[in-house]
């Protein structure tokens, strides 16, 4: 089934069944075609046994010694389970071709892209073998997973030794509708509250001698629900509050229950904290005299990288090979890029079309594959030389 380096590539890839947080020697193989490219190559092995997590950085550093700039490819070698597999067409870890896609847990989210991120360093370096700058991978397997033993732990490890990095790439599907018409040069920050509003249990026929919380909840969801939060910025939308699960009850018709338990998630943009949002929602419940517990969890704090010579050359290389001009949007969930931006000033993902990844019969267009090691390795020639 050979037909470009990049399509091989991640074929071979794909036959690993890398669920997160496993990796399943995806990074051995990377590494044994970065080592004779200059690419000193560090494995870190993170967490509990049982749910260890791969990560590897690969550097080969540019001729301009402490000068050179650093230019860096991430992405991610775990996939999501497949779910039900007797409904894939075919079998999700054997790479299929049918109707100029090819199928296979991992295709669009993210081998394709970490297949053309090695095959694009090897076109650039074969063509040209002593660049100014230096060029890098920072590979996870946790990116599917919770997240805490990936990107997150290399970004700290790297920030403890000094590492300055210039430029990222992460290779997400971002692509939208087509290939090339867009890229994410943000992502909005994740926040999630879990309210325990407290009451008093007791028979539904005696009201006076209960407190009903779904009662004294009311007024707040009301206020929650109608609060502007922010009115967002030119690159990212109003932030959203969006009730998720409630529950009260005990299933019974008959008893008021004594609490009820709210789910709630922020998706907020860069014009707003997680802090202030949370102080927000405090002054909220307070203000209704409630009694209440709440408890947070910060799923990832929003990124912004404004238009410049990164996404410069993304764009230009994308109009070159595809004709599309892609756009710059924030859109969607949360990507490993919230760690990187922490390090690195230009972080822009660009990557396949995104409308298969997570779903049943996963799949990428080959005919995107080369056109995107061509991007990125045009990019390299940008910024890299």
């Amino acid at each position: 089934m050979t037909q470009t380096p990049t399509f091989d590539l991640t074929c071979d890839l794909l036959q690993l069944a890398s669920v997160t947080p496993n990796d399943l020697t995806c990074q051995a193989m990377l590494i044994a075609r970065l080592e004779p490219l200059g690419f000193e190559c560090e494995t870190m092995v993170l967490g509990p046994a049982d749910f260890s997590v791969t990560n590897l950085w690969a550097v080969r550093r540019g001729t301009a010694g402490a000068a050179a700039k650093l230019f860096v490819f991430a992405g991610h070698t775990d996939v999501v389970p497949t779910g039900p597999i007797e409904q894939w067409s075919s079998a999700p870890f054997t790479p299929t071709i049918k109707d100029g896609y090819l199928y296979g847990r991992g295709a669009a989210d993210m081998k394709t892209s970490i297949a053309a991120f090695v095959t694009s360093i090897e076109a650039f370096l074969a063509a040209h073998p002593n660049p100014t700058h230096s060029i890098a991978l920072l590979i996870t397997s946790d990116e599917e997973g919770p997240a805490h033993d990936g990107t997150v732990k290399v970004v700290q490890a790297l920030q403890a030794r000094g590492e300055q990095l210039s430029y990222c790439i992460v290779g997400e599907p971002t692509s939208n509708e087509v290939f090339g018409d867009m890229m994410k040069n943000g992502r909005r920050g994740t926040l999630s509250g879990k309210l325990t509003v407290k009451g008093k249990q007791g028979h539904i026929a005696y009201p006076h001698r209960a407190i009903n919380p779904i009662h004294l909840f009311a007024p707040a969801l009301t206020e929650l629900a109608a609060t502007v939060w922010d009115n967002g910025n030119a690159y990212f939308p109003p932030t959203s509050w969006q009730v998720s699960n409630i529950h009260g009850g005990t299933g019974a018709s008959n008893i008021i229950p004594g609490e009820l338990v709210v789910d709630f998630n922020f998706r907020y943009s860069t014009a707003s904290t997680h802090e202030g949002l949370k102080q927000r929602v405090v002054d909220i419940l307070d203000g209704h005299g409630l009694n209440y517990d709440l408890a947070w969890t910060l799923g990832g704090e929003p990124f912004l990288t404004e238009a410049g010579e990164l996404s410069q050359a993304i764009s230009a290389a994308v109009l070159h090979h595809t004709g599309q001009t892609p756009e710059l949007s924030t859109t969607g969930g949360t990507s490993d890029g919230r760690f990187i931006a922490k390090i690195c000033p230009q972080v822009v993902e660009f990557g396949p079309v995104s409308k298969t990844i997570h779903q049943i019969d996963e799949r990428v267009e080959v005919a995107c594959m080369e056109p995107l090691a061509a991007i990125y390795a045009d990019v390299l020639k940008t910024l890299v030389l």
